[in-house]
């Protein structure tokens, strides 16, 4: 069986004049190395197609795949991460991961939330504005807490989000609408623990993989899980699997909302918790990161006992279901039998 893989390598964009920040969400090669090791363990021929515009060369040149395995973030656009999809789509190709509908949705932290909540879900109140007149409107009590409501990666997000006055929230937004140019998502802030949790598979099928709690350890991120922290998690975060009782309410909540969000396949939830210690929604990663070593989802995965080709198989495997394929050995399979058949006929006839 012909699986494509799409991707968008961070190098690649570097080249092309970006900046670390504004490539972080992409991969690196080992990333890619990673996946297609864990396919052609179960058989598959690896096709690597590389990111969107590659994909669409290949498309009008009548490059075809029984189906792709789709990790592009994409670069520019509310949403970019339903390009790939979308491509897709239009030429009837199945793809690992959500559809262009919910990739677009969940990019857009404001809409994610308005459904979690419209599900009956909690999620922190929230307001968007685009211009630094729209603060008056606000209406939320203080702290808040402000970042872009399109990016990935703690992108925008330090020290600085928790916001206790209102001149800190207008010094704040001003600065990511200047840098960002997009909304800026501004949030009742949550101050109790943080968990991610790892989910699998794709509507009633979907199960959690793991909760692990996100633990700051340097004083200067000030409590805020954002950009800087991420890229050195090894040294500056924690992630601890934990199966307590605010874990579990975590883990409930998570898989609910990535139900109500139609997530496919595999992703990764973000919770956290109030003073009470009630989990609130915060976002959800449709596509989320891979590395075997720096992203969580890979983290969370072993750190609850399983291995890296447990969690390929686990996500390909509920998209090879969903659209009615078998593993290539099982394919292989039926296709001998197939081939056994005709030729008992044949020489019936």
């Amino acid at each position: 069986m012909r699986i494509g893989l799409t991707y968008d390598l961070r190098s690649e964009w570097i080249a092309l004049g970006y900046t670390e920040e504004q490539t972080a969400e992409f991969d690196s090669p080992g990333t890619i190395d990673a996946i297609e090791a864990a396919l052609k363990a179960r058989g598959f021929t690896v096709d690597r197609i590389g990111h969107a515009r590659a994909l669409m060369r290949r498309l009008a040149a009548g490059a075809r795949w029984d189906i792709v395995f789709n990790i592009c973030e994409g670069m520019h656009g509310y949403a970019r991460e339903a390009l790939v999809p979308a491509l897709l789509e239009a030429y009837q190709i199945p793809c690992v991961f959500s559809d262009p509908l919910t990739c677009a949705v969940t990019l857009h932290k404001g809409m994610a939330k308005s459904l979690v909540r419209d599900a009956g879900l909690p999620t922190a109140p929230f307001a968007l504005i685009e211009r630094i007149e729209e603060l008056g409107h606000i209406g939320l009590p203080y702290p808040l807490f402000a970042k872009p409501v399109a990016e990935g990666t703690g992108k925008g997000v330090d020290s600085a989000s928790r916001c206790d006055t209102p001149e800190k929230l207008a010094h704040v937004c001003e600065r990511l609408l200047a840098r960002f140019r997009q909304p800026v998502l501004i949030e009742t802030y949550l101050p109790g623990r943080e968990f991610t949790v790892g989910i699998v598979g794709t509507g009633p099928e979907a199960e959690i993989v793991g909760t692990v709690e996100v633990i700051l350890k340097a004083p200067e991120d000030g409590g805020a899980y954002g950009f800087e922290s991420k890229e050195e998690c090894e040294t500056r975060v924690d992630y601890v699997a934990r199966d307590d009782a605010e874990a579990r309410a975590s883990a409930a909540l998570a898989l609910a909302s990535y139900r109500a969000l139609g997530c496919r396949d595999g992703g990764r939830v973000d919770v956290r918790s109030d003073a009470a210690g009630l989990p609130h929604f915060i976002e959800v990663n449709p596509l989320a990161g891979l590395n075997p070593e720096h992203s969580d989802l890979p983290i969370l995965t072993t750190a609850t006992g399983r291995s890296y080709q447990w969690l390929i198989d686990r996500i390909v495997g509920s998209a090879l279901a969903r659209n009615g394929l078998a593993w290539p050995e099982q394919a292989k399979k039926r296709r001998r039998a197939a081939r056994g058949a005709l030729r008992v006929v044949g020489a019936a006839g």
